[in-house]
């Protein structure tokens, strides 16, 4: 073993450190043995210098007799760069109200990763592929730690999937039973339920159909996906589908709120959070009731008369009516329950994301059939080619036949993914792709919008072209290219059946009604809103006549 001293290019050659070297080294393991010292995170990015040269070989480095400079992806080490901003606000006015478009501004104009500052957080964006996998990624350098910085810091709660680190105990459990009551075996027996809601949702559409009149597409996807979600999580009929103008159900109106005073203030700052008045005090009031809510419904079902038996999760998670009889019924391989403590405050987090989202995604899609031409027709056609009727028993393996279908959610979910700030926070300082530098406790936010409209990777990234999936380069595409529901060990557990219901609900909508789109003016989506919704996107519908002669 040979002691040679290295630096990263970038820092002052005086910064060099030694490492010992093995002339049984290969390349690679060379690279792995200085990005573990360096606490670089992807070592195949490494590469050697000696006075502006490239050495590429282990001898090389051993026969060196200055210090090597190192770099990463041929780049020498920097620090993310981002607008100056001003005093107290920071980046605030770079960025509200239209974040999505300015967070991709400011890429093109800093780089894949950026530096902003807001109200005194600070975070870190990327629209970089290779950084978006390695942040995502539980590693030894990065984990969801929520921390002040994070956009989720308004309402941790370190017992709640979603919003509660990873490195705990609750986590742990929680990982262990969620998973089971959401994975594909357990969701092919919510397709029946999925049918069954949409279908009672269409004496509200004919009303409409019937009247002429325009609706508001967010908000009556709202009433449709929580209804689902409602009797699949809570067991409970909100009655959001009695008539066109049911009011909403305390449960989902809470958590629609507590969303939006969320976004409202986290974008202001840690400080803001803390005052006595305002959106903050409205935000904590707003969350103790939810749970209130929730616990009265978990107590009832706790204590019903008809509830099933203990048994294992995984038998339990295709016989249990809902998710949280479930979670008090299902059992590990020690005999062991989910903890009752812990019920209330994943159950929350699952509704809340669960009908949040799909009404968001189901909404974009109805933008998306009005605003391009000719799609909504070939949606209809693969539905009639498939034998699809109003009598049609809903299966995933009728829904996996659906290729255009697919095509068009994931399109769809491209260019208007209601997620678009998941984020990881850095546990040591550590250099990531590209040869950004990055301090302990810096939080990564992967902007979905910038990373899957990033014209270094995506071919006319502003098109709409549901095509695109058949091709080479997307299917060939990097891993992290396209993440709708993240990646890694806190991507959504949910996916399954978010996609399930969306595409169940999608399609009995456009067998049965044509929709047209109210007005011309551009859709604005909600900057003050913890998901990407569309504020002003009015439709009417038509019902469908003659479908056997499609």
């Amino acid at each position: 073993m040979a002691s040679k001293n290295f630096f990263l290019v970038g820092d002052d050659v005086s910064t060099a450190q030694s490492i010992l070297v093995s002339p049984t080294y290969g390349p690679d393991e060379l690279k792995r043995a200085v990005a573990r010292h360096f606490h670089i995170v992807q070592p195949s990015g490494v590469s050697f210098y000696v006075s502006y040269s490239s050495i590429n070989t282990v001898s090389d480095i051993l026969d060196a007799t200055e210090p090597i400079g190192i770099r990463i992806d041929n780049q020498a080490v920097r620090e993310p760069d981002g607008p100056e901003g001003l005093p107290i606000v920071g980046s605030f006015y770079e960025i509200f109200p239209d974040h999505l478009g300015n967070h991709t501004r400011l890429f093109r104009q800093y780089g894949g990763l950026i530096k902003t500052t807001n109200m005194g957080k600070t975070n870190y964006l990327t629209d970089d592929p290779g950084i978006a996998a390695v942040a995502l990624n539980e590693s030894i350098y990065f984990s969801k730690k929520i921390n002040e910085d994070h956009p989720l810091w308004g309402v941790k709660d370190n017992i709640a999937t979603f919003v509660g680190d990873t490195e705990t105990e609750t986590w742990r459990l929680s990982h262990k039973f969620l998973p089971t009551s959401m994975g594909p075996k357990a969701v092919r027996h919510y397709a029946p339920l999925i049918q069954e809601t949409v279908r009672r949702s269409f004496a509200v559409f004919d009303a409409f159909a019937e009247s002429g009149r325009s609706w508001n597409a967010y908000q009556y996807m709202v009433k449709l996906a929580s209804e689902t979600i409602g009797k699949v999580i809570l067991g409970q009929n909100f009655g959001h589908l009695a008539n066109a103008d049911a009011p909403f159900h305390p449960i989902p109106l809470s958590i629609l709120t507590m969303f939006q005073l969320n976004k409202r203030v986290a974008s202001r700052g840690a400080w803001y959070q803390n005052l006595p008045f305002g959106d903050p005090k409205k935000l904590r009031e707003t969350h103790k009731l939810c749970y209130a809510l929730i616990e009265g419904i978990v107590s009832d079902i706790e204590t019903s008369d008809t509830a099933m038996p203990k048994m294992p999760m995984a038998e339990a998670a295709l016989k249990a009516s809902n998710l949280v009889e479930y979670l008090i019924k299902g059992t590990d391989e020690k005999g062991e329950t989910f903890p009752r403590s812990m019920i209330v405050p994943n159950i929350v987090m699952l509704t809340s994301a669960g009908f949040t989202t799909t009404a968001s995604l189901l909404s974009w899609l109805i933008y998306s059939v009005t605003e391009h031409p000719g799609n909504q027709e070939r949606l209809l056609q693969e539905l009639v080619n498939n034998g699809i009727s109003e009598t049609t028993e809903w299966s995933v393996d009728l829904v996996s036949k659906l290729s255009f279908l697919d095509k068009f959610v994931k399109e769809t979910q491209r260019l208007h993914n209601p997620a678009f700030q998941p984020a990881r926070t850095a546990k040591t300082d550590v250099i990531v792709p590209g040869g950004y530098r990055l301090k302990a406790d810096s939080v990564v936010v992967c902007a979905l919008h910038s990373l899957h409209t990033n014209p270094n990777h995506w071919h006319d990234p502003s098109q709409f072209d549901p095509d695109r999936w058949d091709t080479a380069e997307v299917k060939g595409r990097h891993r992290a290219m396209y993440l709708p529901f993240a990646t890694g060990p806190r991507g959504c557990i949910g996916f399954n059946f978010a996609l399930l219901e969306a595409k169940i609900i999608f399609s009995e909508l456009i067998y049965r009604y044509e929709f047209i789109r109210d007005g011309s003016e551009n859709v604005q989506y909600d900057p003050e809103f913890q998901l990407v919704r569309p504020l002003n996107l009015y439709v009417s519908v038509r019902r469908r006549a003659n479908l056997s002669t499609k």
